[in-house]
């Protein structure tokens, strides 16, 4: 899910970078919702699916802090809270909340109670904006979730990062955790409805990172560096295939093409 960044939000489930947030809906805390979501979906997940956590104890309780993580799965932003030992905010697709009737609650208050945070899609200033608020939760002492690939890996291998965590790390001092999720696309493969029940996923925190070395975060190369940094402790945990390439969708335009193969930061 989640997505859920460098300029611009790379880290939403099913969303590519680029989106903004309404603003009226985006938690300010840990509200009775996601109180309840970690009192009942947390402890209801470990048991059906007993996910193998390891690395915990790495991750800090107090403070802003910044999970990366590669990105296989629907659910991999719900491994991510499930696992983690204090609450995580990322983004999620603005329809998620937006759905009339009982099941559009029902499936709003789920994405509450995990932590999402609604966002629409759009460009530039919209991307932008999206990433001040994430900004704004860490200023106040929150944990995120981002996944620096953008978007959804379809074939298992683990594509290159995007500035935007590492951005967002260097302009708030924010450490940076590293995590490897495995089995996630086994559990819900892109296109399934609902988890299967006869796999296990594991989560892996890293060390936390601390990305402010590199440099300050208008230094295009500070976020470069910071960015392999974190990639590679995202791989020595998820021990994926590398892909050697940005995840990308396909080019529409010629404009489209052109950008893609011209170099530039991906955000």
């Amino acid at each position: 899910m989640t997505s859920a960044q460098s300029g611009s939000p790379e880290s939403t489930p099913e969303t590519p970078a680029a989106e903004s947030p309404d603003e009226t809906t985006i938690p300010r805390r840990a509200g009775f919702a996601y109180a309840l979501g970690r009192a009942v979906i947390t402890p209801l997940a470990r048991l059906i699916y007993r996910p193998r956590v390891e690395g915990r104890d790495k991750v800090p309780t107090e403070g802003a802090v910044i999970f990366a993580s590669n990105h296989l799965s629907f659910i991999d932003s719900i491994a991510i809270p499930v696992a983690a030992p204090r609450p995580v905010h990322f983004l999620a697709k603005s329809s998620y909340f937006e759905g009339h009737g009982f099941s559009g609650k029902v499936k709003k208050s789920f994405f509450e109670s995990i932590g999402a945070i609604p966002v629409r899609r759009g460009a530039g200033q919209a991307a932008l904006d999206a990433l001040d608020q994430q900004r704004q939760l860490l200023d106040e002492g929150l944990a995120v979730a981002l996944y620096p690939e953008g978007t959804r890996s379809t074939d298992g291998r683990l594509y290159k990062g995007r500035t935007g965590v590492a951005f967002l790390a260097l302009q708030t001092g924010a450490p940076v955790v590293p995590v490897g999720l495995i089995g996630t696309d086994k559990v819900m493969p892109r296109g399934a409805k609902v988890p299967s029940l006869k796999e296990r996923i594991t989560v892996r925190f890293g060390d936390p990172i601390d990305v402010t070395v590199h440099g300050p975060a208008t230094s295009g190369r500070a976020r470069r560096l910071a960015t392999d940094q974190i990639m590679a402790a995202i791989h020595a945990l998820s021990e994926q295939e590398l892909a050697g390439v940005y995840n990308e969708p396909p080019a529409q335009t010629p404009i489209e093409k052109i950008k893609q193969v011209l170099p530039h930061e991906r955000r």
